[in-house]
């Protein structure tokens, strides 16, 4: 699989599209694929994905990890280190259509997993969240031919190399139903695609998609190291990722907080706003200097409590968003939020540098299958 990977960055165009219901109604994979696939032209086949949230409530604590192998050595290794860290609960290949237009697919298979409570007691100032995070890099950065491409509770990616309708229609999705489902079309421009490299990029409950170039990768990723994250695949989406967990996790920071780390206003206008306000301003722009995503971008991030999207401070890619009833509505074209819904409440293009979130409501945070293994709220109101 990581022989696939190349030793440079990509800058990609591409599309993105996400839909969630803040009542916790659950939505038919269906929408998010015309929805994406409305975007057809801002893609070229070398890869498409999606996230969903709230797909798998038998299995409620567990972590998802959906792996792609290139070799059945790979496989065997990866479940050998699994069954040494881990109870698991149920593994099984993940369901998938055979399609003429989906090809060169590699193994893929899921486990449904805890931490066993010897490793939690042998890493007693670590908590299971961390300890999954520490095996999932292990897997990428060790086993050959293994890519952990997905690892929350009760949700789930589903990605590779393709036009995005046909990964929908290749993975079923209109078998599954989520409260919250995001996608993303992509357009590589100096890399060739691999099924790795499709996005989302997830870590966690965590899942991005992106369009645009972060040119401050190389420094993201330098920031990122100091924390234990190891960046391997050379995407923008991969520190996104990593950054999102650091800062909403790892530091637990309110989402205007850490939209003011990843996304800072310039100094000079930090120093024309209310004293408190650049108070708070200026010294989070120094704290995370490192987290600051430079370049054009628009990203979408799925967590298990909704979603929230972010445009680089001068708004240099597009983005859309619309409410209708409890349903909110992202994508980089009006027309593709239209094609799903005609008549929205409100919409609008968000300001640069400007969050848009949707969250579930009090009663479906706290409902069963968005419960954390602690038994509380996964996600509490101000969350991002």
């Amino acid at each position: 699989m990581k022989k696939h990977v190349p030793d440079y960055k990509d800058i990609s165009g591409c599309a993105i599209a996400g839909v969630m219901s803040e009542s916790g109604e659950l939505l038919g994979g269906e929408i998010i694929i015309r929805s994406i696939a409305a975007m057809h032209e801002r893609t070229n086949g070398l890869g498409g994905g999606f996230a969903a949230y709230g797909i798998y409530p038998e299995h409620p604590d567990s972590f998802a990890l959906h792996i792609m192998y290139d070799s059945e050595a790979a496989q065997r290794n990866t479940r050998e280190l699994l069954e040494r860290r881990c109870s698991v609960a149920l593994q099984e290949p993940i369901p998938a259509r055979r399609l003429d237009s989906i090809k060169h697919r590699p193994i893929l298979h899921r486990y449904f997993v805890r931490i066993k409570e010897e490793e939690l007691a042998r890493h007693y100032d670590k908590t299971e969240e961390d300890l999954m995070v520490a095996l999932v890099m292990e897997v990428n950065a060790v086993i050959d031919g293994a890519f952990v491409f997905s690892s929350g509770r009760n949700m789930g990616i589903f990605k590779g190399l393709g036009y995005p309708e046909q990964i929908g229609d290749f993975f079923a999705l209109d078998r599954y139903r989520a409260h919250t489902w995001t996608a993303h079309g992509r357009f590589p421009t100096n890399t060739t695609g691999w099924w790795g490299g499709a996005h989302p990029f997830g870590l966690l409950e965590w899942s991005v998609v992106h369009n645009g170039e972060v040119s401050s990768y190389g420094i993201n990723r330098r920031y990122l190291k100091n924390f234990g994250y190891r960046c391997m695949f050379q995407t923008d989406s991969e520190v996104i990722t990593y950054m999102v967990d650091l800062l909403a996790r790892k530091h637990a920071l309110p989402l205007e907080v850490g939209v003011m780390a990843l996304a800072p206003r310039l100094w000079e206008q930090i120093a024309r706003m209310p004293a408190e306000e650049a108070e708070l301003a200026g010294a989070v722009r120094t704290v995370y200097g490192g987290a600051l995503l430079n370049g054009p971008f628009s990203i979408l991030v799925g967590h298990s409590g909704g979603m929230f999207a972010l445009n680089d401070r001068i708004k240099l890619r597009p983005m859309t968003a619309a409410r209708k009833d409890a349903k909110l509505f992202i994508a980089s074209e009006e027309a593709a939020i239209r094609e799903v819904c005609p008549h929205p409440d409100r919409i609008w293009q968000p300001e640069g540098g400007e969050p848009v979130a949707g969250m579930l409501s009090d009663a479906c945070a706290g409902s069963p299958q968005n419960r954390d293994h602690t038994g509380t709220a996964t996600f509490a109101p101000g969350r991002w």
